[in-house]
């Protein structure tokens, strides 16, 4: 392997990668052997000349070095093909039934700046590193070596490529695909579109948790908010719900939400609303001095987008939550169940539980913890890296 340019760390900042975490940030560099290019492969070492790895360099970057090992080893074909093939082995074991999922989670995955999704026959990438850019041929290689996929689409269509001195990127690399694609999960039928849809297509990562809501569903009243294209809302209508009623602000997701309860056969149980849903739930929820808001659900369900993208904003957030959170409680019925996920990495599971517990005390209510969820296990949590984790979820019931 030929001689690469070394990237020493200043004193006490290796702690953090020796155990186990890949980003290396410009202020915790002491000084480089040699100069580097970006998004080629530097080794780093520890102020005392001790090897921690390799990886790849990026002057542009806040993330001065994404490493890809901790030994030095070539990073060609043979290297992503060695990774990918681990990375599927896990899914396979965790998600054995499974055709769609997570192939490759980036750092859950020891590939800082990559994700490859799965749909049946279909892969979708989603490059978001200048080093990985530089190899997307190699890449897509390996995926048709390993997959023999129908096509492979490019995602890159995320704001963090601008901090690493890209522009966005979309298209078909490989193959070919036209229109919507229809893939199966926990056995019902979903349309999306990968070329033109919303982040790679689906939320994968709810895919365990869709299956585990709906446990709660058979006879019950039910509320999809931020429903997208129905994930939870339509296995709670297969799981015997009397009636499921779908909300999200986009037209796009309830026409798509529509036509998959058709294709599942579950139209007649389903109603859809397009609009936004913290104006549909104030509006449920107003009352005079001498009305009382009458409760009609047995299942709420919110799984709204992220509302943080950053610490600072986390004060804003948290009242978004409690606020959702409060007008959906006088609306479910005692005994009915509250299911209720964050996606964001800036609010950890112990805040968004004391914000739902602070807009449950706000109403006067007193909830049973009944669930705790978590990211599918296509979505890897290596506890060494906190950004791996984010997605987190409770199902409570309303005791009174």
């Amino acid at each position: 392997m030929e001689s690469l340019p070394t990237v020493l760390l200043k004193p006490g900042e290796a702690d953090r990668i020796v155990a186990g975490h890949p980003w290396i940030y410009q202020s915790s560099i002491l000084r480089m052997t040699a100069q580097a290019g970006d998004g080629e492969l530097v080794q780093v070492k520890d102020h005392r000349q001790r090897l921690l790895g390799i990886g790849f360099f990026n002057s542009k970057s806040r993330i001065h070095v994404r490493l890809l090992s901790s030994e030095r080893v070539p990073v060609n074909a043979e290297f992503f093909e060695q990774r990918i093939r681990q990375a599927l082995a896990v899914r396979r074991k965790y998600l054995p039934n499974a055709t769609s999922f997570r192939v490759v989670n980036a750092e859950s995955d020891f590939l800082s700046g990559l994700i490859v999704d799965k749909y049946d026959d279909v892969l979708v990438l989603q490059i978001s590193s200048l080093g990985m850019e530089k190899r997307k041929e190699t890449i897509v290689g390996v995926l048709q070596r390993i997959f023999a996929p129908r096509a492979i689409i490019e995602r890159s269509d995320v704001g963090s490529r601008k901090f690493e001195g890209m522009s966005e990127s979309n298209g078909v690399l490989a193959g070919e695909c036209e229109g919507p694609v229809t893939i199966d999960l926990n056995g019902l039928k979903f349309e999306t579109n990968l070329v033109e849809g919303h982040k790679t297509g689906l939320y994968l990562d709810q895919q365990v948790n869709y299956r585990a809501v709906s446990q709660f569903a058979e006879g019950a009243q039910v509320l999809d908010c931020f429903c997208f294209l129905g994930g939870f809302g339509l296995h709670a209508a297969r799981s015997g719900a009397a009636h499921v009623h779908f909300l999200d602000q986009s037209e796009e997701a309830i026409a798509a939400a529509r036509r998959n309860a058709e294709a599942n056969g579950l139209a007649a149980q389903c109603s859809f609303e397009a609009i936004n849903a913290f104006d549909w739930l104030k509006a449920r929820t107003r009352s005079g001095p001498n009305e009382k808001v009458i409760p009609c659900f047995d299942l709420i369900i919110l799984d709204p987008p992220s509302f943080t993208r950053t610490r600072a904003s986390v004060p804003d957030a948290l009242r978004g939550y409690k606020e959702i959170h409060l007008r959906a409680l006088k609306l479910l019925r005692p005994g009915g169940i509250l299911a209720t996920f964050c996606c964001s990495h800036h609010v950890n599971a112990g805040l968004f539980q004391d914000t739902v517990l602070s807009a449950a005390y706000d109403a006067r209510k007193i909830l049973r913890r009944v669930a705790i969820y978590s990211q599918s296990p296509d979505h890897p949590i290596i506890p060494m890296i906190p950004e791996t984790e984010y997605l987190k979820g409770f199902a409570f019931e309303l005791v009174r």
